[in-house]
């Protein structure tokens, strides 16, 4: 699969999982450097949101979004995800005032080499939505053509409000 950067095609590792099908094994490394699997993500609906780079605008815009709206869905567990390390990570967060989502390292490219979301010759990963329900199976499915656009929030949230069992 390809997407746009900057108006030039680059290409993913690989096409990434389509709706419906479960959640490929990956692992994670949150703020305390615990490995957060998959299986981790079972029991609750989520909204994984990856971005190339934290420290970039159209990604700090993404996930500042998504962090103001988790609370109004305390069901839902929103994630963002990037390959930014986690010292970047924890700081980015201080600095911007992000502690409704979690902040999710991809360092190690696990998630971006098993959801082919990972971007060889950039060395980030696409921006893209995932939305699983509680059994982990992917319910909804954004990627986005060109990484320095911004996602359809209003999309993704429609199908979050579905997930949601206390919508404010």
């Amino acid at each position: 699969m390809d997407v746009l950067n900057g108006g030039e095609k680059v290409a993913l590792v690989g096409n990434p999982p389509e709706v419906g099908e479960p959640l490929p094994k990956f692992k994670l490394f949150n703020g305390e450097n615990q490995k957060i699997k998959t299986k981790d993500f079972i029991g609750k609906p989520t909204l994984i949101s990856t971005v190339p780079d934290l420290n970039t605008r159209v990604c700090k815009i993404e996930t500042k979004k998504f962090n103001q709206q988790a609370d109004h869905y305390p069901s839902v567990r929103f994630v963002t995800v990037s390959n930014n390390s986690i010292a970047e990570q924890k700081a980015w967060c201080a600095a911007e005032g992000v502690q409704n989502l979690e902040v999710l390292s991809d360092e190690e490219l696990s998630l971006g080499y098993e959801m082919n979301l990972y971007i060889p010759n950039d060395g980030f990963l696409a921006r893209s939505i995932f939305i699983i329900d509680a059994e982990g199976k992917i319910v909804y499915r954004q990627i986005v053509p060109e990484i320095h656009d911004e996602p359809n929030y209003i999309e993704a949230l429609e199908v979050v409000k579905k997930y949601a069992t206390d919508v404010d």
